[in-house]
């Protein structure tokens, strides 16, 4: 009895020993020093597109916070989700990603076989900036107001029609999106991006569409097409003279095209502070935003909560109209 006793008291002691051991490596692990190593911003799209650009305007300020480069890889292929699954996947911590709405919210309902799940695989890390869709139409399409033209639309019904960049795009589930809150039953068109759509709109083959505000002044100012709306909540500084949908009389209507950067969900929490406080900051600052506002975004450079709420938001908007129109990517 008594040597079992003294097995048991050392076998106690050892498991303490253990413990204490174990406590002491993971906070060495959390304490060492970080980056140890180049940073690696993915990146769904080709060099050049939006997101592209907002990751290397970032990039060499972050470069300088962190005391290690920052080296930006285009993965373009899936609308963006071959990138969100390299992060998703990413073990190595230091690699973060530059991803727009459907990554991060309605990926996985837009396609079940999308390798990633953005609630449990992804953490947010920071929205870096936005910008609203226009509500665009031929210019000599409906006389008179934004009222009017909701009329002749509703009158129309699946005689009129809406073109967007492709299916379970934000053109797209925002479209209809805005069929279930006016009571307009327009039949979408998918073209193979923004430019068709725009000479469908101007050579009268569809009635309307969702935008980019950069598209659609030009083509406003050239007299081609008339905005009737913004999609954003209050009016845009990169469309300033565009009313709002809300001012319009289409009531609580609101979404945006965003940007953010997000981590693997394993990345652990202080690094994921760490880089979310350092994009926000410098997001903010003069130079940042005015190049972000020349290639047509309005920045934000927001904590990882609040993205973490407009995740939550538009989740919940584009996920009712996956459901009740039966959307699917495959």
């Amino acid at each position: 009895m008594y040597i079992t006793k003294k097995f048991m008291h050392a076998a106690q002691r050892l498991c303490v020993l253990g413990a204490c051991v174990a406590a002491f490596a993971a906070q060495a692990q959390t304490a060492a020093p970080w980056p140890t190593r180049p940073l690696r911003i993915v990146v769904g799209f080709a060099a050049g597109s939006s997101p592209d650009l907002v990751a290397r305007t970032l990039s060499e300020p972050l470069a300088k916070a962190l005391g290690q480069p920052v080296i930006v890889e285009n993965h373009p292929g899936a609308s963006g989700n071959i990138a969100a699954d390299i992060v998703a996947k990413s073990t190595d911590l230091h690699t973060v990603g530059m991803l727009i709405n459907g990554n991060l919210t309605i990926a996985k309902m837009l396609n079940p076989a999308t390798p990633y799940d953005p609630q449990r695989d992804l953490a947010p890390i920071s929205l870096i900036c936005t910008a609203p869709l226009v509500l665009s139409v031929p210019a000599g399409a409906v006389k008179g107001d934004a009222a009017a033209f909701f009329a002749a639309a509703r009158a129309a019904g699946d005689q009129w029609s809406y073109g967007t960049p492709g299916v379970g795009t934000l053109g797209h589930l925002g479209m209809e999106l805005l069929k279930s809150q006016t009571g307009i039953k327009p039949v979408h068109v998918p073209y193979q991006g923004n430019p068709q759509v725009i000479s469908g709109l101007v050579g009268g083959q569809i009635q309307l569409a969702l935008l980019p505000p950069g598209l659609a002044d030009a083509q406003v100012r050239a007299g081609r097409l008339r905005p009737i709306g913004v999609t954003s909540s209050t009016r845009s500084a990169l469309v300033p003279g565009f009313p709002t949908l809300e001012e319009v009389g289409v009531h609580g209507f609101e979404l945006d095209i965003w940007t953010a950067a997000a981590s693997p969900s394993t990345l652990p929490p202080e690094i994921r502070a760490r880089l979310s406080s350092l994009i926000a900051e410098i997001t903010n600052t003069p130079e940042v935003r005015q190049k972000l506002f020349q290639q047509g975004y309005q920045a934000v450079g927001s904590s990882a909560d609040v993205l973490a709420q407009r995740l939550r938001k538009d989740t919940a908007a584009l996920s009712r109209i996956i459901r009740e129109q039966g959307v699917r990517i495959e």
